[in-house]
């Protein structure tokens, strides 16, 4: 390692909340403060002032014998123990799949990244359960300095509540790498499903190289006090167990003892990884992580993770640079921003995981609503994201629900909406009355993703292995689709709304892609047929919906309006069904009704939805138009007093979330990018 450069460690949005861990639905770490020393380290399912979602890291530097905080809170301040000084953040940085900090104290600069590798072009290593924390320590008063670093992690992370009771172990990997892992005691194994849960079976794993001297202990973080007190590190681990976590909390604790460090910086890591033995229950089976394709034990997975760090460390700096790079070319600075904060969060809401036929399943949770699994109307808007970088992990996505929808249990002629909740995929939690489906939403969706998957491939070839299923949807479309029925739409929280224009909208273009596949797969006729089909039904829209300067949220209810976001795959796809000036019409409205942090996303109510307003803004040619509409977007992060994970649900008067975080939808927000991609044969 060189030399800092601390100016490639700034930046200048503050994230509501940091992503620091974040492999999947359940080991998914992150900081809900401005300063990584303000508060304790949390689960995507926070509540500000619960311990329950609490999954703690602490971090102290000894310099020169002086004991520093940079990582977490510790418990003890109130037992007449002073807590460590919290050394002085400089910079954060949030990158596509790193997060950087920078504090300096004591005449050292100290930079800690976590590192989540979620490459997508590289199943293999975007699929193992393994996330990287990297301490790097360098000199920057001229002096040499003594430096020691702590790091610990809690039992917290690997239980759904603190009452529940632990164990805990230790070992060595074949390259003398020290792993510590802790679980819970009766491992009820996918036993758990629903949305603001965390996961109590498997087991959470520190893997600390053997690289320099070091030392590591399994105890209570009450002994954190004594080494604060005395510098002493107390080695030998605890064998009170089972306990419960919150009783003297176990923790897995390294002390790295980096020595004389001056102007060229020392660096240290550690791995925390996740066991989760069976990831998924799909239709009644349970499926390991997809990392078991390449490796028969965990702790072979840890091996590699290991031995990779450096390839890996370099392919994710080189990634996040050239995403950087072309989302400031595509929208600006305060886009590449948010796509930099998104990115993480959209991915790691899934699960990647194969069948017992070896084809590959993309699970999402859909988080902070109602844990659904492999929803629809979350996968569609998050799309843009995996297309982009794979493809394939769309036909993920679109699997589960070929499957339940040509399987006896599914009695409609339209999409399910998902195949159950998290991690239990046995069939839809949705519920079977006609009342909760959303037949138009989900069909188009559907529609719209084969149709992607297929331009961005250059072949049809997964669409015509669901060609049946394809079929029955367009159909459905074709006699339903023009003027919907009083139902649901992906913006299920507005309620049941009849004539809704923008629904309309995606029946049109779901016809139009499936006219796409027919040409793709040689059926002209077909093809010529459907888009005529479309064409006029996009007129007949245009009558509908038309309202003076702009177009109606219902088209029974002049003086209303709606975000049209459904009309990008019109522009993405080059159907041209939708005339020019009912674009330039929209735009210019969604301008003048634009408030401090937005546009709403509909004149219901003056929220509106972060994917959904990218979409929006992506309607325009035209860069300055887009960037304005979505610079309020950067702010409402910026600014918000909302502490969660990247909401895409808020109020665009204050910033304040309505609800939902943590979720795959914020994959959406590429679609900026997604439009300069040259889609194939369309």
């Amino acid at each position: 390692m060189g030399e800092f450069e601390l100016s490639s460690a700034t930046t200048s949005l503050r994230p509501p909340a940091v992503p620091l861990v974040t492999i999947d639905p359940y080991f998914s770490v992150w900081s809900i403060n401005d300063r990584l020393t303000d508060g304790y380290t949390r689960h995507w399912t926070v509540e500000q002032h619960s311990m329950e979602q609490r999954h703690g890291m602490v971090g102290l530097a000894v310099i020169d014998g002086r004991v520093f905080r940079f990582l977490g809170k510790v418990d003890y301040a109130d037992e007449g123990y002073e807590e460590p000084e919290a050394m002085e953040q400089i910079s954060l940085a949030v990158r596509p799949t790193s997060t950087l900090y920078t504090f300096t104290g004591g005449g050292v600069t100290l930079q800690v990244t976590f590192t989540s590798p979620l490459l997508m072009d590289r199943l293999d290593i975007l699929s193992r359960p393994a996330s990287y924390v990297t301490f790097e320590a360098a000199s920057n008063d001229g002096a040499v300095h003594d430096v020691r670093i702590y790091f610990d992690a809690t039992a917290e992370w690997c239980v759904h509540t603190p009452v529940q009771e632990v164990v805990w172990s230790r070992g060595a990997l074949a390259d003398q790498t020290q792993v510590m892992w802790m679980g819970t005691h009766k491992q009820p194994v996918l036993k758990r499903k629903g949305d603001s849960t965390r996961i109590d079976w498997g087991y959470f794993y520190v893997a600390v190289p053997q690289e320099g001297n070091f030392s590591t202990a399994i105890g209570s973080v009450e002994r954190r006090k004594s080494f604060v007190a005395s510098g002493e590190f107390a080695a030998a681990d605890e064998r009170s167990m089972p306990r419960a976590v919150e009783e003297q909390t176990p923790a897995m604790a390294t002390l790295f003892e980096l020595g004389e460090v001056g102007a060229k910086s020392v660096s240290r890591y550690v791995v925390l990884a996740y066991d989760d033995i069976f990831s998924v229950e799909y239709f009644h089976q349970q499926l390991p992580g997809y990392w078991r394709k390449q490796f028969a034990t965990f702790e072979q997975m840890l091996e590699a993770a290991i031995g990779e760090y450096a390839p890996i460390m370099e392919l994710t700096q080189k990634f996040d640079e050239q995403l950087m790079r072309d989302a400031l070319a595509a929208g600006g600075e305060k886009y590449r921003d948010v796509l930099s904060l998104a990115y993480r969060q959209a991915i790691a809401a899934h699960k990647l995981v194969e069948d017992g036929e070896g084809n590959l399943l993309f699970m999402s949770k859909e988080c902070n609503s109602n844990g659904c699994m492999a929803t629809v109307d979350v996968s569609y808007p998050s799309i843009p994201l995996f297309l982009l970088y794979n493809p394939e992990l769309v036909k993920g996505m679109m699997r589960p629900i070929y499957r339940y929808a040509s399987s006896p249990e599914w009695p409609y002629d339209f999409a399910p909406h998902d195949v159950g909740r998290y991690p239990i995929a046995n069939g839809q939690a949705y519920g079977m009355s006609l009342e909760r489906q959303m037949p138009i939403e989900e069909c188009g969706n559907m529609l719209v993703m084969a149709a992607a998957v297929a331009l961005a491939e250059g072949n049809a070839d997964f669409a015509k292995e669901n060609w049946e299923l394809l079929t029955t949807w367009v159909n459905y479309l074709r006699d339903n689709g023009l003027d919907p029925g009083n139902q649901l739409c992906t913006d299920d929280f507005a309620g049941h709304l009849a004539h809704n224009a923008n629904l309309s909208v995606k029946a049109i273009v779901g016809i139009g892609s499936y006219a796409i596949l027919c040409g793709m797969l040689g059926k002209e006729d077909e093809k010529a047929q459907l888009l005529e089909l479309a064409r006029g039904m996009a007129v007949q829209w245009e009558e509908l919906a038309r309202d003076g300067d702009h177009y109606k949220l219902a088209f029974d209810k002049p003086g209303t309006w709606s975000l049209k976001y459904n009309l990008i795959w019109d522009r993405l796809f080059g159907l041209h069904l939708f005339a020019d000036e009912i674009f330039e019409k929209e735009l210019s409205f969604y301008l003048a009704m634009q408030n401090q942090y937005g546009t709403p996303l509909d004149n219901r109510s003056t929220y509106t939805k972060s994917d959904w307003l990218v979409w929006a803004a992506a309607l325009s040619d035209d860069r300055e138009t887009f960037e304005r509409l979505i610079a309020p977007l950067w702010h409402f992060a910026n600014e918000s007093r909302s502490r969660v994970p990247f909401s895409d649900w808020y109020y665009t008067l204050d910033a304040k979330s309505v609800a939902f975080k943590n979720r795959t939808v914020v994959g959406g927000l590429f679609i900026q990018l997604l439009k300069s991609l040259p889609w194939k044969n369309a």
